[in-house]
Parts: structure tokens; sequence; C-alpha cells
């Protein structure tokens, strides 16, 4: 996948309306700090479009970004930041659940989810939420340089039974670093571009 140009087109906020976008939509979800703008950076090949931040939990909107005019990216909000008011995360949530609900075009969902740890309450429930909406969940295991890699298995084996995923669900290591697992990415996203057969 040859990223040509990227526009940061829509911005909703908890109280927005959702684009009625003709193209198809992936999105990406996971944990304040679990390296979901580097991994969308990374993707798009831009070194800072989508804002990292030393503070987690600062993404408190859902950005449309349009690549090559083929394709939306959706970042939804972080979510399991223990400094956000619990009245704020049940809003989050709310705005991504009615998200993963109505939008018409949502092709898939990569759920992130850190390769040192296993996943936590907040990742298990994301997942069936994922489910529950009729995905079926694309696992990325980010942070893969900061392990060695005669763990990669054994963390991939830990990411899947703790979120009891069958053997079908992908999971993916990736390395913002390295940009290693990036092209098993793109392969996935080239699936959904018009004129491809489905994933």
């Amino acid at each position: 996948m040859i990223i040509k140009t990227v526009n940061l087109e829509t911005v909703c906020g908890i109280t927005s309306k959702l684009p009625q976008n003709m193209l198809p939509e992936v999105a990406f979800a996971g944990k304040s700090n679990v390296g979901k703008s580097s991994l969308i950076n990374a993707l798009m090949n831009r070194k800072a479009l989508a804002r990292t931040s030393a503070q987690p939990g600062k993404t408190q909107t859902i950005n449309f970004y349009n690549v090559n005019g083929e394709i939306y990216f959706v970042d939804l909000p972080g979510y399991g930041y223990a400094k956000v008011k619990e009245e704020v995360k049940a809003k989050w949530g709310k705005m991504i659940e009615n998200y993963l609900h109505k939008s018409k075009q949502l092709k898939a969902v990569f759920l992130l989810i850190d390769i040192r740890h296993e996943p936590g309450s907040n990742d298990k429930v994301m997942y069936e939420w994922i489910i529950k909406q009729g995905y079926s969940p694309i696992i990325i295991a980010t942070k893969l340089d900061k392990i060695k890699r005669s763990q990669v298995e054994k963390q991939i084996k830990l990411i899947r039974t703790a979120l009891q995923a069958g053997s079908d669900t992908l999971i993916i290591p990736f390395s913002a670093e390295s940009k290693q697992g990036r092209e098993d990415i793109y392969h996935i996203l080239e699936s959904f571009l018009p004129g491809q057969e489905e994933f």
C-alpha cells in the first residue's frame, strides 16, 4: 500500500453527528498508552499527524483520516486511563459503541494490545463489544521492540488466552520503531479498497 495523501477530514466529539462517509472505514481501538497514534502514523507514513501525547487519555474525539481518497482510518478515543473521570469514560464508551453500531462503511476493527502485558479488563470488554457489534477484531500486539524475539510466541498465546480468542482471530505483532508488522496490516487494508476482494 503506497500512501500518497492523508487528510484529517472529520473530528467528532461526544455531541457530534457521525459523518456519512461513502468510502470504506477501518477503526483503531486501544488503551490510552498502547501506542495507537504511533501505529496510525506508521501506517500513514507520517511522523506526527495522529498526535502522540505524553499524557494518556488526550484523544477525546473520533478522528477520521482520509487516506489516498480510498479509505478512512478511524482513530477511536483511548480507553482505560485512570485519571479520567468516570462520567467522561462512560461518555467515551457510549461514543465508541455508537460509532461501531452505526457506521455503515466500517469494514474492520483493529484492537491494539501491548504485547508485554496480559490484556486487562478494559481490553476484554472492548474485545467483546466489537464482537457484539458483528465484527471480528484484528489484534495488533504493539511495542514488539520492547520484548525479546524468544518471548513473542509466548506473549501472543497469553493475549489469545486472556481474550478467549479463537485460533481464527488474527494477532499481528507490530513495532512502531522497526515498522515490523506494517506490511501485514497493509495487506489487510488493501483488501477493503474498492475493487478488491474482502479480507
